[in-house]
């Protein structure tokens, strides 16, 4: 005896069960969902954008770093902070300098108006962190974010690597 066809509704549903586990297409719009949220408080605490407001905290709490460590910090491709950087400059948040023992790197340190800035939005983005530490423990949020460095090293994993591991039995 055959199965009964499933409903357009229950065939959805079912797929809908399915695409709860599925990290892949959750990530996305998590990260949305962050950065949304981060650029509604940020314009409610002085206008900073998300990339600003990343090297405002960075460098108030790091000191004067280069692109490179500032990436690394980050979790970003240099790149993108070395766009992003002279508009900072240019607004006065920022002061970029060759290195002096390395021409190629560029040095970032914070102004006093970059420091006004950060300290500005300071208290906004700790509300947002004590917002998250309401709804997970201490404990949930270490084991979170061992999650991420177990998941961010299987995304780095190369690909010929990953199809190996398919073959074998």
């Amino acid at each position: 005896m055959s199965k009964p066809a499933k409903t357009k509704t229950e065939k959805i549903r079912a797929r809908q069960k399915r695409e709860e586990m599925n990290i892949f297409s959750r990530m996305p719009a998590a990260y949305a969902a962050s950065r949304s949220q981060a650029v509604k408080l940020l314009q409610r605490a002085g206008g900073l954008s998300v990339v600003e407001w990343r090297v405002l905290w960075d460098l108030s709490e790091a000191g004067p770093l280069s692109i490179r460590e500032m990436a690394a910090l980050q979790r970003v491709d240099h790149s993108q902070l070395s766009r992003a950087l002279p508009g900072l400059q240019n607004k006065g948040l920022v002061i970029l300098q060759r290195d002096a023992t390395d021409g190629r790197q560029m040095n970032v340190t914070l102004t006093e108006a970059g420091q006004a800035a950060y300290a500005k939005a300071a208290p906004v983005m700790k509300q947002r962190r004590d917002g998250l530490r309401r709804v997970f423990s201490q404990q949930e949020l270490e084991q979170f974010a061992g999650f991420f460095d177990r998941l961010e090293a299987f995304l780095r994993m190369p690909v010929d690597e990953l199809l190996e591991e398919e073959k074998t039995p």
